[in-house]
């Protein structure tokens, strides 16, 4: 009897163990649905192409994103969302991936106000495509300008430029009358005598040159008018090897730009409605180069101090958070 007793443990014992490991070999299933609902199937880049977004015409032109990740059966998509706030309100959204070409202001403004992004890399710095221009023959510098009436996009590079400007020469932003104004407004507004000076930037410059109006400073030595790349947080942390990937097609549009200079100067015309001639003018504003800098640096939190003195921000936040190395 006692034999029987152990024997139908033994039993109860082994079918109890089997079914424990027949359980465990089923663990890995959540697993696969985990990784088949992460799986990538279209990215989303915002595409900018003025003021002269040369590496976005040339990546787009010569499908480079897409013969990047087609291999994978990842589509790509270009939304064109030209306004910074409008760009980081789609990443949070979801409805957007990569903000290519992303104003610094904008981006700090939305890492602020909670939108989950990350900066890896630089657009462009371009000082020089950003300027404050008069017609008016007795507006000679910029300490010309107390008590003038001066017009631009309130919250941008230029609004930086033209405080930036103003301290220098010992006048704050009290001492000019400011009108908030789309640049191509405020560009007719000067050319009618409606304001005495405003800023402008990208291919609006040489046409108001064309215009008769006259260049009082532009941003360099003051600014460096820094741009960036910028991805969703949650896409970077779910798939760190597609935004390296991302950064590769990247520099490869750089190279080529470098090496076909006739060649892009004609797409970017194309593309743009710009001048050949004024393009070829213009591309020598700008520094495509993407690694992030200390001086790159120097400039975000000369930007955010920008928007804190301007009470455009009410809490600073650690830059150095936003950055990635993909």
């Amino acid at each position: 009897m006692k034999r029987i007793i152990t024997l139908v443990a033994l039993f109860v014992l082994t079918t109890l163990v089997l079914a424990g490991c027949s359980g465990q070999q089923k663990q890995p299933a959540p697993k696969d649905q985990v990784a088949q609902t992460q799986k990538v199937e279209n990215i989303k880049i915002s595409y900018v192409k003025l003021p002269l977004n040369v590496p976005s015409i040339v990546e787009k032109k010569l499908n480079l994103f897409e013969k990047e990740f087609e291999k994978d059966g990842i589509q790509v998509s270009f939304p064109e969302i030209t306004e910074g706030p409008k760009m980081t309100a789609a990443l949070a959204s979801g409805s957007l991936d990569f903000c290519n070409a992303l104003g610094g202001t904008s981006a700090i403004l939305a890492a602020a106000n909670g939108v989950d992004l990350k900066i890896i890399g630089m657009y462009s710095r371009a000082p020089k495509a950003f300027t404050i221009m008069t017609k008016d023959p007795a507006i000679q510098s910029v300490a010309d300008l107390k008590g003038k009436k001066v017009a631009g996009p309130k919250g941008t590079i230029l609004h930086q430029l033209l405080l930036a400007s103003l301290s220098k020469d010992n006048l704050k932003s009290a001492d000019v009358n400011f009108i908030n104004m789309p640049i191509p407004s405020a560009v007719s507004a000067m050319l009618s005598g409606n304001v005495d000076a405003t800023l402008v930037a990208g291919p609006a410059v040489p046409k108001a040159l064309e215009s008769g109006a006259r260049i009082l400073t532009t941003g360099e030595g003051l600014l460096d008018a820094t741009i960036v790349i910028a991805v969703s947080g949650k896409f970077y942390k779910e798939h760190p090897d597609l935004v390296q990937r991302y950064m590769k097609v990247h520099d490869a549009s750089i190279q080529y730009m470098q090496k076909n200079t006739d060649e892009v100067y004609a797409m970017a015309a194309a593309e743009t409605g710009i001048s050949l001639e004024d393009v070829k003018k213009m591309y020598d504003w700008y520094d495509f180069t993407p690694s992030i800098t200390d001086q790159d640096m120097e400039d975000l939190e000369k930007t955010q101090e920008f928007l804190l003195q301007n009470e455009m921000l009410t809490n600073k936040i650690n830059l150095k958070d936003l950055i990635v190395t993909p």
